[in-house]
């Protein structure tokens, strides 16, 4: 027993040490790194100074609601400081409800990074061809051929102005990845994380009341500049719901970057994701698939392994029936 207390111990402390560890991932809003400059809570005194909003946004003491319950409404609020963080994590608290039954409801809400800001348009009550990234919360479904997947649908999509989001396919053509998330008429608030860290874009959802975050995407290889607003959108049409904010919290995440790096204008940096094909490549797969990396040497290998155990097995094949039909052809002499 006398050796058991210290293996305890250090078994102990090594559990606590994971769980700080996977705590860690995802910040827990320690007051320490919040933005308020770039956060929007309750009781909403920023709304007129750090915060604009246009369309049907209706500010109240509880929640900022994008568009009431009815149809053809758009509603934004937008940032009026820019953000010069380079790595961030944005938490979103934020409530979709209405008396629309299944498949009866929209069209969703949007939180952005954009260049620019309070331009109404056709994505989710803002402008396409839009520079930055855009996270969508889609509820609506109008591709009837993507039954592969359930609505509602998180996804996201970085652009540079040059792309168009594709209403008809739900964005597929330019969607970077996604999941699905049962966020409408719950009876508790549901919670989105988006970061960014060192070109890694992570998006989280907490949509179970569980105090948890589950990933929903998380993609290497992005670029974005600093110097963008942040803010969110949401648009009703033939269907319609309650879109409302409850809150945004912005927190800087405290990291070291190369020298090289640090040399960079990063306001000048160009919107792009790397290490996967230009969303204009995508527009004819039916699929929708948007990861398009090159072979990389396991694949290249299991390839080459599937051809040649399937050569082996053509060639037994092919010896079996040759043998069979030589001992036919004998029966005939």
């Amino acid at each position: 027993m006398s050796g058991f207390k210290p293996f305890l111990s250090s078994t102990l402390v090594f559990l606590l040490a994971e769980c700080c560890l996977v705590g860690c991932d995802i910040t827990d809003g320690n007051a320490e790194y919040l933005k308020r400059e770039h956060s929007l809570t309750k009781p909403y005194q920023g709304v007129g100074s750090q915060w604009d909003f246009w369309g049907s946004t209706l500010v109240t003491s509880s929640y900022v609601r994008l568009t009431p319950d009815d149809r053809s409404k758009q509603g934004s609020i937008w940032n009026t400081v820019p953000c010069h963080l380079k790595d961030w994590e944005m938490h979103v608290q934020f409530k979709v409800h209405g008396s629309g039954k299944k498949n009866l409801h929209g069209d969703g809400v949007a939180i952005w990074y954009t260049k620019d800001r309070l331009h109404p348009g056709p994505v989710f009550g803002n402008q396409d061809h839009f520079h930055g990234l855009a996270i969508f919360v889609d509820t609506f479904r109008n591709d009837l051929h993507g039954m592969d997947r359930s609505f509602p649908y998180i996804s996201a999509m970085v652009n540079n102005g040059t792309v168009s989001y594709d209403h008809g396919k739900d964005g597929r053509s330019s969607e970077l990845g996604g999941c699905s998330a049962d966020i409408r008429n719950r009876d508790f608030d549901t919670y989105l994380a988006v970061r960014y860290s060192r070109g890694r874009l992570t998006v989280m959802v907490d949509v179970d009341d569980k105090n948890e975050w589950k990933e929903c995407i998380d993609i290497g290889g992005v670029s974005l500049p600093t110097g963008y607003f942040f803010g969110a959108s949401a648009a009703t049409g033939d269907l319609s719901d309650n879109h409302d904010i409850i809150s945004m919290k912005l927190y800087q995440l405290m990291v070291d970057h190369a020298d090289d790096e640090e040399n960079v204008d990063w306001t000048k940096i160009e919107p792009s994701v790397s290490l996967f094909k230009s969303p204009k490549d995508n527009i004819d797969d039916p699929t929708g698939n948007f990861r398009g990396t090159p072979l990389t040497g396991w694949k290249v290998f299991l390839l080459l392994l599937c051809g040649l155990l399937g050569i082996i097995v053509c060639a037994v094949v092919g010896a079996v029936v040759f043998q069979k039909r030589q001992e036919r052809n004998k029966r005939f002499y």
